[in-house]
């Protein structure tokens, strides 16, 4: 009988993938966010300093990346599957479900599809999985990995590490931030990393029209059910109105789950291009799992934080989440 632990098999199997793989393609979830794309340029830079042949995914519809990552460099950038696809080995970074990448010529299947995750919900759909729900993002895992493959520590990709680590901690304040999440940031910081400009393009610096938008934000909130919900909305007017970018409703909801009482915080927001609404929704409330909510909805996350897409209307929409918020409560 096999004593291996599970976890250690499949990160020996992910391991020797990536060190087998000449040539290797880098994909993420749509509409990346600063675990997906840190994850994805630090991944990048280390199998580049194995030598390998790599080239970074991203799909036209997601570029340019929002002004808070449009600043980290993605080397060997592509916008379409490459023609020699079928010789590379696809690295999933940050994605607990295939179908969050919509471009299908990389739903490769066989021997070649290494998945890299933490997502809790995670379908495992790769030929070699390695998901760690313990670990505060994928960058952690990917930072790991850099020890099992030795590679050392460089500014540019502790960089882009950093990002990864501070936006899915909340700056090291959500729950999910461990021993480990700080041991991390040292790493980075000792190999030479200036971690202050990295908070002021992600944190400050925004733009007005931003500004604009949050205000537009708290103007419309909702609380439901003596807080057991607390929900704002953002039409495509809103935004047209201020002359915000979609982008810019990122950290909307961190306001909304700072409300004192509040178990579920929703973000519900039109998309400019498709006639859909994008939900958001953060749990404070430790008896709720946002999750299972964002899967049956057709979309995923973690258990403090989660969403989904949906063509449901707005009253429909909020009764739908207040059913199911207090079905848990």
């Amino acid at each position: 009988m096999s004593l291996t632990n599970p976890a250690t098999a499949a990160r020996d199997l992910v391991r020797s993938g990536l060190q087998s793989a000449d040539k290797l393609l880098l994909a993420t979830h749509e509409r990346p966010d600063g675990d997906a794309v840190g994850s994805l340029a630090a991944m990048q830079r280390v199998l580049t300093a194995l030598g390998k042949d790599v080239l970074s995914f991203v799909a036209p519809d997601d570029l340019p990346l929002p002004k808070e990552y449009a600043w980290i460099e993605l080397q060997g950038l592509v916008t379409t599957p490459p023609a020699d696809i079928g010789e590379r080995t696809v690295v999933f970074l940050d994605c607990g479900n295939i179908a969050r990448i919509s471009t299908t010529a990389l739903h490769t299947g066989g021997e070649k599809l290494l998945n890299i995750d933490h997502h809790h919900d995670n379908t495992h759909f790769g030929s070699a999985n390695l998901v760690v729900p313990d670990a505060s993002c994928t960058a952690e895992i990917v930072w790991d990995l850099m020890a099992d493959l030795r590679v050392d520590m460089t500014r540019e990709i502790g960089e882009a590490l950093y990002v990864g680590l501070v936006t899915d901690t909340g700056r090291f304040m959500y729950e999910n931030t461990t021993s480990r999440s700080h041991l991390m940031a040292a790493d980075i910081i000792e190999a030479g990393a200036d971690v202050h400009p990295i908070y002021r393009r992600l944190y400050e610096g925004f733009a007005m029209e931003k500004l604009n938008l949050l205000a537009r934000g708290l103007a419309n909130l909702e609380r439901y059910d003596d807080g057991a919900l607390i929900l704002s909305h953002l039409s495509r007017e809103d935004f047209k109105a201020v002359g915000a970018d979609e982008s810019f409703s990122e950290g909307i909801i961190d306001h909304l789950r700072a409300v004192q009482g509040t178990a579920v915080a929703a973000l519900v927001r039109e998309l400019f291009d498709e006639p859909v609404r994008k939900v958001s929704l953060r749990a404070t409330d430790d008896r709720v799992d946002v999750s299972l909510i964002a899967r049956a909805m057709g979309g995923g996350g973690h258990r403090r934080a989660a969403g989904f897409t949906t063509e449901f209307e707005l009253p429909a929409l909020v009764e739908v989440l207040r059913r199911e918020v207090a079905r848990q409560l």
